[in-house]
């Protein structure tokens, strides 16, 4: 079996602790060590990696191409197109795509990353369908959050018909979208929405999100999705409550600005109380999920009113001091508690 270079220090570091501590003989090491080997080069991450710099060119592409006047008038220079028709053909090539990839996933699915890749393909296909949709039917009243809500129940169909947790992220990230445009449209684009500003209305968004996701573990057909929905939920959840704990409940950044930062110390501790019980919640239940967010946040959150409280009024050579000491500190412990010889003794 052929591991990366991490995994197999790994592996020798247990296996010579196992050795002296006579649970294993030196036969069996040998054994063992025969049974692996050190990969000279990585080319599982190498294609994995590419593949993410391919999609994130092809989307940095593509936005470039929906924001550039330029590039669109060119086109439509060359190919005499309305916003209709491209909106046709993106959605005709998308359905193509699909098609192409449903087969290859029943063909060759250990070609994980490229099939993977040419469903995103896809979805950047579908989403520029939408948006040029969009701009053919526009008749300025400014409710685009109705082809967002649109594209949600798009990708769930396709996120169930290819189980795919990419698709249902892009699902998340859409109703994510959907649920900020849309109440921005009711409020007329004012920061409150029935008293609530966006970081405030997303803590809510994500609370849901997150409570969902422990309905699909229970369903037979959702529970491929149970993890997706419940990282994004979390994602959704502590940015927004981090984001509370620096810019409050605030109508517009004006009225921000006017207020010290020690007035908003009880949205801090609110964040700060999110995290110790997403901490506590992960250790009892073994959650890692909720463990790792909760303490993330947590020295996030800590953090962030260190630099708020203090930036100002202390000389910067302590300022940095404490900072260093503090993480010298985090980095000892952390080193203990997954040192293999802090679990020998």
């Amino acid at each position: 079996m052929k591991v990366d270079q991490e995994k197999s220090e790994f592996l020798d570091e247990m296996l010579a602790h196992w050795l002296e501590e006579k649970l294993l003989t030196e036969d069996d090491v040998k054994r063992l060590k025969s049974s692996y080997e050190t990969k000279t080069f990585d080319w599982r991450r190498l294609a994995q990696y590419s593949f993410w710099i391919a999609m994130a060119c092809g989307v940095i592409s593509l936005g470039a191409l929906l924001i550039d006047d330029k590039i669109l008038n060119y086109l439509r220079f060359l190919f005499d197109a309305s916003d209709l028709l491209i909106s046709i053909i993106s959605a005709l090539a998308a359905v193509l795509i699909y098609y192409v990839a449903f087969k290859r996933k029943k063909s060759v699915s250990h070609q994980v990353f490229s099939n993977e890749a040419l469903v995103f393909s896809g979805i950047m296909l579908t989403a520029n369908a939408i948006a040029y949709l969009g701009k053919a039917i526009d008749n300025g009243n400014s409710h685009f959050s109705l082809l967002i809500l649109a594209s949600v129940f798009i990708y769930a169909v396709l996120a169930y018909l290819f189980q795919s947790r990419l698709i249902w992220a892009f699902v998340l990230l859409s109703m994510g979208a959907w649920f900020g445009t849309e109440t921005g449209y009711l409020s007329r684009w004012n920061w409150y929405f029935i008293g609530m500003n966006y970081p405030l209305r997303f803590v809510l968004f994500g609370a849901i999100i997150t409570a969902v996701s422990f309905l699909m573990r229970g369903s037979a057909k959702l529970s491929l999705f149970f993890q997706t929905n419940y990282i994004c939920g979390m994602v959704y959840l502590f940015v927004s409550l981090w984001l509370l704990s620096v810019f409050g409940n605030f109508e517009t950044l004006e009225e921000w600005y006017s207020v010290r930062q020690l007035n908003l110390f009880y949205w801090g501790l609110i964040s700060a109380g999110a995290s110790l019980i997403s901490i506590f919640f992960g250790l009892k239940y073994r959650d890692d999920v909720a463990r790792e967010f909760g303490i993330t946040f947590l020295f996030l959150n800590l953090y962030t009113r260190y630099f708020e409280y203090f930036w100002d009024s202390w000389n910067k050579a302590l300022f940095f001091s404490v900072l260093a000491i503090s993480f010298w500190l985090i980095g000892r412990k952390a080193e203990k508690i997954w040192n293999v010889e802090f679990l020998k003794r």
